[in-house]
């Protein structure tokens, strides 16, 4: 009787550990995640929603998600530093103990979190699990391990640890092995946060804490809830990385213009094109979507008319200019979504490739001889980009580039490809520091239609 109310006291204590439930549903979502290939994003949203995170404080909702987006950005070194000090692998029933693992690790090598506290709820995790209770003990050893080899596993510095091996070979092979290399690195930083603003940036800058960008955005200076910056109820800003506001701009819209957005949603470029003075349609085929699109546009005091539906099948013409941001692997953003490297594959890419070309054909046909068709995607393959728009002026005679200066996008003239076109990389626009530097991996062509 006495080890039976031991054992009730102790899983009491471990329910009730401060940062627990926390940990806990990091580890499931990390789980969640790599094995069925979800976004990272929509699962901690669903998760955090859920019946489990009820009264998870507000403190602890920010640390599920930086414990997993860490877990899942330095993922490759994780798992070389449990599979090392693991040659036996993890027992085929073992419960939640990949999870907890792999997110205990996160911590001790990459997180400002206490080595007893990583180690201590990672083991109280492991006993709350039917399955994971005989290996609490494994869990204690590994990660104590981790604990104090931490330098000799930080020491191994090759940033294709984090990038799993096909995406490696795709970089090297399209960018040559020292940009891929600064590619890999770039994707294990963490994203700053970049603005675009209605009015004058400049004189924003100083009263959002914010440091102007030479492309035209914002970038804050420290990670602020956005939703507590001056000028957000007033709708004078939104989020928008520097590299994902180039095509709008390179779209330049004149007052009046009528101009189609397609795959429009979540609207950042929307917001772009309306506050220019066009008379924006913005299409995108999910309705859930458009609702997020709507209500940034509420926010910001701009309008746009909003169209529910498949930009294959959408049939209207005449456009003064079109802005395709086609679906992609989306493999330029993985500083931001690090899930994507590992739920992702080479099969995608192709998949992606046949429907970009399909709807770029289909938006050639919407713009008017004489208007403008701006093409765009957040992916670093070739074949999402540079490729697809030869492949379409080859095969449209009545279309022809536009070819982008260096000072249309702020002087970075090493994103100006030989063609023209805009082929921003991860590491481009440097700064002193690392939290501050860098932009998402953007391909951009302009194209003009001919007039007869």
């Amino acid at each position: 009787m006495a080890t039976s109310d031991q054992g009730r006291r102790r899983k009491r204590d471990d329910e009730d550990a401060p940062g627990l439930a926390a940990r806990r549903l990091a580890a499931a979502a990390v789980v969640e995640t790599l094995r069925r290939r979800r976004a990272l994003d929509e699962t901690l949203d669903r998760m955090l929603e859920g019946p489990e995170a009820a009264s998870l404080p507000e403190r602890d909702r920010g640390l599920v998600r930086a414990i997993a987006m860490t877990t899942i950005r330095r993922c490759g070194t994780i798992r070389e530093a449990l599979d090392a000090r693991l040659p036996e692998g993890l027992p085929a029933k073992a419960g939640e103990i990949e999870g907890i693992l792999l997110t205990g690790a996160a911590q001790l090598l990459f997180m400002d979190v206490p080595d007893h506290a990583a180690v201590d709820l990672a083991v109280r995790a492991a006993r709350l699990d039917p399955r994971g209770f005989p290996y609490a003990g494994l869990v204690n050893a590994v990660l104590r391990r981790i604990g104090r080899e931490k330098e000799a596993v930080l020491a191994q510095n090759d940033p294709f640890r984090d990038a799993p091996d096909w995406l490696a070979e795709r970089w090297v092979a399209a960018y040559g092995r020292d940009k891929a290399e600064r590619i890999a690195e770039a994707h294990r930083r963490e994203a700053p946060v970049d603005l675009t603003v209605k009015g004058d940036a400049v004189a924003a800058a100083a009263t959002l804490d914010a440091f102007p960008l030479p492309t035209g955005s914002l970038r804050l200076r420290d990670r602020t809830p956005v939703s507590a910056l001056p000028g957000f109820e007033a709708g004078e800003w939104w989020v928008q990385d520097a590299a994902a506001a180039l095509p709008a701009r390179l779209l330049a819209p004149l007052p009046g213009e009528r101009v189609l957005d397609l795959c429009a949603a979540p609207g950042g470029k929307t917001a772009q094109l309306a506050a220019a003075g066009a008379e924006v349609t913005a299409v995108d085929r999910s309705a859930q979507r458009l609702k997020t699109l709507e209500a940034n546009l509420l926010r910001l005091r701009l309008t746009a008319r909003v169209v529910a539906a498949d930009a294959s099948a959408f049939d209207e013409s005449g456009f003064d200019a079109v802005l395709l941001d086609a679906p992609c692997s989306a493999t330029g953003t993985l500083r931001r979504h690090p899930d994507v490297a590992w739920t992702k594959s080479p099969a995608d890419v192709a998949k992606l490739a046949d429907l970009q070309r399909r709807l770029l054909d289909k938006a050639a046909t919407m713009v008017r001889p004489g208007g403008r068709l701006v093409y765009c995607t957040c992916s670093l393959e070739p074949e999402e980009g540079e490729a697809q728009i030869a492949a379409f002026l080859a095969g449209h005679a009545d279309f022809a580039r536009i070819p982008v200066a260096a000072e249309e996008i702020g002087g970075l003239e090493e994103a100006i490809t030989p063609e023209g076109d805009v082929r921003t990389l991860p590491f481009m626009m440097p700064s002193e520091e690392d939290r501050s530097s860098g932009l998402d991996g953007f391909f951009v062509a302009r194209l003009r239609r001919r007039t007869p």
